[in-house]
């Protein structure tokens, strides 16, 4: 078969992004160049997988929610009633001096320390013990506490950046000084591809981080290709993916009418061409995008659940119904096969979490957004039979110091906490413990890829074994998945 033709140089041809107009495509940005990757494009030597698994799975989707600017373990998964013994006095005057040297640096990470943090700060809100687990909960996660029995805490989680960008750390197992790397949204759609061939296959909600580059780098896919990085909805919005949106004008049965002529024009051109990689990931493309003017508007019309779904997301209170919105279209996604939803909370800038002052108004207003929706999501989850392969990750940046900043907590990364529910994960159980006044973990220490490696492992993936030629991964970046919790 002769190769597909060159165009001739004194022709000057129609661009992708003037076909795709004149089709009623609408496209926008970098997005749809995404989409011509789709399909298992060639791509030089560094093909993609094949989509199967490495072992058996216990899980087939992800939704990660991330709350941006550092959420204080001390007072929502790991409480520390010691705290409120020794409060305003300095560590070096507790039992608990030995956390720092004589100098007044971390015995462990080796950072001096910041303003005021050697001077305890009590706790800010209330706690109690939940379920037949007992789990300790911060008054601020009242709602979450309820689902004790179904999550798992790991109270013993580091990283390797003190300030935001370890936003980008959570999400890719780096440094930010060292660049975009893929994040972990993109590890595992590389890995496994599209559950649903009309739908996103790594759904990005809320207001990305804001220190890294916009954004962008938390859930994009650095060298594993733009096909792998995380496509924002605009959920409430008339206009949900703006790059697929049909131009202003332009009737649905125009567009069916002249997709169907392009359908046409490329079975004939297949034929001629059968064996070019490139036409087939258009023709997937153009067929994708179709598909996602219809799939993402239906999927986001949450007004079509009950009134009970609804109030269970809190989307009758408008201090709740934001975030509400954000979960609810995280498990309307899931249940139409997306694999990866993102759910960030308090993007932009450092965080709206980062509570360097005015902890207790800071975080019990916060927490007041997400707690309700949160705990609703796993209910509903639980209730439609999707809980059992479905994985939700609860996360931060860091944690916050257990001294004051003022009437504040300042960054803390040498201990905090997470928690994983569903997906084979066990319910009801804490692994890994800080210290009394939650300075430093001490038992069982995990590195935040070890939280990246117990996801993988349940989506039947090895982390090692998705390497690819001539990127060098350090051995952290791995991680190892926590068994521990794993039912």
């Amino acid at each position: 078969m002769a190769p597909f033709p060159k165009k001739h140089p004194n022709c000057t041809g129609v661009s992708r992004r003037n076909f795709l107009a004149d089709t009623g495509m609408g496209f926008t940005g970098l997005a749809l160049s995404a989409l011509l990757w789709q399909d298992g494009v060639a791509r030089g030597d560094n093909p993609p997988p094949d989509g199967r698994p490495h072992f058996t799975p216990r899980a087939r989707s992800v939704i990660w929610i991330f709350l941006c600017g550092g959420v204080s373990h001390v007072e929502s998964f790991d409480v520390k009633p010691e705290l409120n013994r020794f409060a305003g006095r300095s560590i070096a005057d507790t039992p608990y001096r030995s956390v720092i040297d004589t100098e007044g640096r971390d015995v462990i990470a080796g950072n001096p320390s910041h303003g005021n943090r050697h001077v305890l700060m009590a706790l800010n809100t209330g706690y109690r013990r939940y379920g037949q687990s007992g789990l300790m909960v911060g008054d601020w996660w009242r709602n979450i506490g309820t689902c004790a029995d179904d999550i798992a805490v790991v109270r013993s989680l580091w990283t390797n950046h003190n300030d935001h960008g370890a936003q980008l750390t959570w999400h890719t197992g780096r440094h930010p000084r060292e660049g975009a790397f893929p994040t972990i949204g993109s590890w595992i759609t590389y890995g496994l591809g599209a559950l649903n061939q009309n739908l996103p296959q790594y759904v990005v909600l809320g207001t990305p981080t804001g220190d890294c580059c916009g954004g962008s780098w938390t859930h994009g896919a650095s060298y594993l290709g733009p096909e792998f990085a995380g496509v924002r909805l605009n959920v409430g919005s008339a206009n949900p993916l703006p790059f697929v949106r049909p131009e202003a004008g332009f009737q649905l049965d125009e567009q069916q009418g002249e997709l169907g002529l392009l359908g046409r024009l490329h079975r004939i051109a297949g034929i001629e061409y059968p064996d070019d990689p490139g036409l087939r990931a258009r023709i997937r493309a153009y067929e994708l995008a179709a598909g996602m003017q219809v799939a993402v508007p239906e999927t986001l019309q949450l007004d079509r659940e009950t009134q009970a779904i609804q109030q269970l997301y809190g989307l009758d209170n408008n201090v709740t119904r934001p975030f509400g919105q954000l979960c609810l279209s995280a498990r309307r996604l899931v249940e139409r096969g997306v694999r990866y939803v993102q759910v960030f909370h308090g993007g932009g800038g450092g965080g709206a979490w980062d509570a360097h002052a005015g902890i207790r108004a800071n975080h019990g207003s916060l927490s007041a957004q997400v707690d309700l929706p949160i705990a609703g999501l796993l209910k509903d989850l639980k209730q439609r039979g999707l809980f059992e392969d479905t994985i939700v990750v609860w996360g931060t940046e860091f944690g916050r110091s257990p001294g004051a900043q003022g009437d504040g907590r300042d960054h803390h990364p040498q201990g905090f906490c997470a928690w994983l529910a569903g997906g084979g994960i066990k319910g009801g159980v804490v692994h890994g413990a800080t210290d009394e006044i939650g300075f430093h973990a001490v038992e069982h220490r995990h590195y935040i890829t070890d939280i990246h490696a117990t996801v993988l492992h349940q989506l039947g993936l090895d982390a090692r074994r998705l390497e690819v030629p001539g990127r060098r991964r350090l051995d952290i970046d791995y991680g190892q998945p926590i068994r521990e919790i794993l039912a």
